[in-house]
């Protein structure tokens, strides 16, 4: 019985670490896959680097989009560098 009484606060500071650090985390790298696969053209980015600019180009069998980041400038970037989108454009309407 002492053994099981001994685990208790090593199982009870995992739940914690757990719910503290672990699931948050899981969280925001969610928030982030979501972000970077609604990616479309015209929506305003900055990298991981620190550059902004606009898609021009969304490429959706590779891990990389097209980015203009000064008039007549086009950079490719990996997806998963896109650190946040600054202004979303309207998504297209169905033809009515």
């Amino acid at each position: 019985m002492e053994g099981i009484a001994s685990l208790v606060p090593l199982i009870l500071v995992f739940l914690i670490m757990y719910f503290l650090l672990i699931r948050p985390q899981q969280r925001k790298l969610k928030e982030h896959q979501a972000l970077v696969s609604a990616l479309r053209r015209g929506d305003q980015v900055v990298t991981s680097g620190g550059i902004v600019g606009r898609v021009t180009r969304v490429k959706d069998n590779e891990n990389e989009v097209e980015v203009e980041i000064a008039p007549g400038v086009n950079v490719r970037v990996v997806r998963s560098t896109i650190q946040s989108v600054v202004s979303k454009t309207e998504p297209a309407k169905a033809p009515s």
